[in-house]
């Protein structure tokens, strides 16, 4: 519980909560890119 505190109430904690948003909204971005470059064959 103190961690989810400490994420949520601390300078530290807030960026490291917005640099795991930011990686997950690439990683879903570089998959969908992926796919949809592997599913354009022409």
């Amino acid at each position: 519980m103190k961690m989810l505190i400490d994420l949520f109430s601390t300078d530290y904690g807030l960026m490291s909560l917005a640099v795991i948003v930011i990686m997950l909204l690439m990683a879903a971005f570089f998959l969908r890119m992926f796919l949809h470059k592997m599913n354009n064959n022409e």
